[in-house]
Order: structure tokens, then sequence, then C-alpha cells
């Protein structure tokens, strides 16, 4: 009977042996290996024997419930009051994350300035207001100008290519659609704000300080040769205070200061003393607190460096001001002019023109809060 009992323990041990490698398989862990499998079929002196190695089986081949792996988590939590804090200090706080798209802004203030490097502005203390508007709102610090000389630059500006043009020439128009005839279009209302322009719409090449080789409406056969239309929208800069005091804000606002005060023919201080004259006033507006934008930019720099594929006109300062502007964020991404003027195609929803339309083309998006 001792040996029947003996011998039904260990088929029974035999038996469990076997079951027990496909559940410990189902449940992840690694079955027992053949020689442990192999140490319990060897012949036992009696049944207390067959049950301690058994039990020695047992504990080398624990059988325990998997452990869901965890997912990594998206924020980390602050610590409960009264739990340990960590002794590192605490991780800095992330950046602003930059909105999907460009924001859908009421006005759009462009104002120009003229032939400088990145370096001859950003950072001299001949240009402490201009650096004060970086540190307050957006500055691309990596922004190319289209071409050399100045007027393949506003032509890229308003209506997304260069048109071959190669310098300052003053008689060669362009049938091209632009910027105005968007706005138009779309029922928005502009204005090109001119310093030193004599008469609204003037034609002529030069007046004092007035350039038309950096007025870009001008060179377009559909406004230029549309006496009314270019009157209404082509305009001296005197009426600009006007304008702006009265509440009759165009929606799309394009300022060109004269050859002096826009660093063309004078120092950066001087440009400098004109913007901190006239930026208050649109950032004081009520067209400006309540979904505007301003972009500074210069035309063209003294270099040759480019980017974005088909823009070679030097490394420009480009600010990005407006009360959704992330305070002193500094952008990296290679921007250009086509950029910008797609971006203002953008905030008022309208399609790209030519260049605008490029892949390359970054939008200027990133500077402002979602």
């Amino acid at each position: 009977m001792r040996f029947l009992g003996l011998k039904t323990a260990i088929i029974v041990l035999g038996t469990g042996a076997v079951l027990a490698v496909p559940v410990i398989l189902v449940l992840g862990k690694t079955p027992a290996k053949p020689a442990q499998i192999h140490q319990l079929s060897q012949p036992a002196n009696d049944a207390t024997d067959v049950r301690a190695q058994l039990r020695r089986l047992v504990a080398a081949n624990p059988v325990s419930t998997p452990t869901p792996t965890a997912t990594p988590a998206t924020a980390t939590a602050a610590p409960a009051g009264g739990a340990a804090a960590s002794s590192h200090p605490a991780p800095p706080p992330p950046q602003p994350t930059a909105t999907a798209a460009v924001p859908a802004f009421s006005h759009v203030f462009v104002i120009v300035m003229e032939n400088h490097e990145y370096g001859s502005v950003i950072g001299t203390a001949a240009a402490p207001y201009i650096n004060s508007l970086a540190n307050s709102y957006g500055l691309a610090t990596n922004y190319y100008a289209a071409s050399h000389p100045s007027l393949p630059n506003y032509l890229a500006l308003t209506a997304g290519s260069t048109f071959g043009i190669a310098s300052d020439c003053t008689t060669c128009y362009v049938n091209a659609t632009n910027i105005g005839d968007q706005l138009e279009a779309s029922g928005r209302s502009w204005k090109a704000y001119m310093e030193d322009m004599p008469s609204p719409c003037f034609t002529g090449a030069s007046s004092g300080n007035y350039a038309m080789k950096h007025d870009p409406f001008m060179y377009y056969n559909d406004i230029r040769n549309n006496a009314a239309r270019c009157a209404a929208h082509v305009v001296p800069f005197s009426q600009f205070s006007g304008d702006m005091n009265s509440g009759q804000v165009p929606n799309f606002v394009w300022i060109t200061p004269n050859m002096c005060n826009d660093m063309h023919d004078c120092s950066v201080a001087t440009g400098d003393a004109w913007l901190r004259s006239v930026v208050p006033t649109i950032t004081g507006s009520a067209a400006f607190r309540n979904g505007g934008a301003l972009f500074i930019t210069w035309d063209e720099g003294s270099s040759s460096a480019g980017c974005c594929g088909d823009s070679w006109g030097g490394h420009v300062p480009t600010l990005v001001i407006s009360p959704r502007a992330i305070p002193g964020y500094r952008s990296g991404v290679a921007e250009n002019h086509y950029g910008l003027l797609r971006t203002i195609e953008d905030a008022f929803r309208l399609g790209h023109l030519n260049a605008a339309g490029w892949s390359s083309s970054a939008p200027l998006r990133e500077y402002f809060r979602q």
C-alpha cells in the first residue's frame, strides 16, 4: 500500500508538472528549465520526499500575475501635501506652445525699414527702442530678405515674387495680383502711407525724401492706372495720424518711412527715434489692442546671406508685435519676405500669391499664444 500511495503521488505530481508548464506560459512566467523538471522525475524514497521536491520546484518557479506596463505620463504632478519633496531643483517651466495657425487678426500693420543686417540693429546701443520692442514682443533671429536691391524685396512682400526685376527701375510696371487686390476682393480695407509723398498716388520717381522704389503699390498696373482707386489707397504719411485718431483704421496698413527715417540715408539711431515716435500710435490704438499685429522688417541687408530656396537678400531683423505675441520670444525658424506675406494672407484667410505659397516660405506663426 505504501508503494501504491507513493506511485499515485508521483503520477499526480507528474501530471501537475505537465499542467503547470502551459499555465506558466499563459501567465507570462518563464517556464522551468528542463534540468529542474528532470530533477523532479527522479525516483523518490517516499511520499514525503515527493512533497518536498514539489515544494522546491514551486519555490524555484513562482507563478505571478504579469504587471501591466505603465504608460509614460504626459505631465509631472506636483508632490502631494506632506509628501517628501525631491532634493533636486524643480525643472524649468515648459516653453509656450506655438499656435498651429496664424491668428485671425482684425488689423495688420507693416513698417519697412532699409538696408541693415541683423547684427547692425539687434543688440546695438544705437537702437534702444527697437531692442526694447524685441525684448517685449517677438524677434525673428533667422529671417532673410528676398533679393537685391530694394525694389524686388518690396514686390516680394506685396505679391510674392520679384518678377525678374533686379534693379530699382522706375518704369518697370507689373501686371500682377497683389495684396491690395486680395484684401479688396475679401471686403477688407487697406492703405499704404508713404512718408514725404507729395500727393496721393504721386506717379513721379522721387520727391524730396520720397522714392517710388520703396513704394511697391505704384508698380502694379491695376492700382497705378486706376486714378481714383490709387488715390484712395496710396497716400502721404501725413494722413496716418488723422486716420488713427478718428478710428478709421484700415484692416491692412503699410508704412514706408522716407529715405532718412528708414535708415537708408541716415543712421540706425535716426530710424530708431522715428520708430519711437510712430509705433506707440499703433500699439495704443484699439485696432491694435483688439486683435491687431505689427510687423517691422528691413527690405534688405548688406550681405547675400539667404535661406528657404530663393531668398538671398541678407540676414535682416524682423519684429513681431502683437497683444497675442509671446513676450520676449526668439524664433530660429528660417523665414523670409515671402513667409511674411503668407502670414498676412493667413491672418486674413486669403489665398497665397506666388512664392508665398511655397512650402519653404514658412508663415510667422510660432510667435503667438494659443
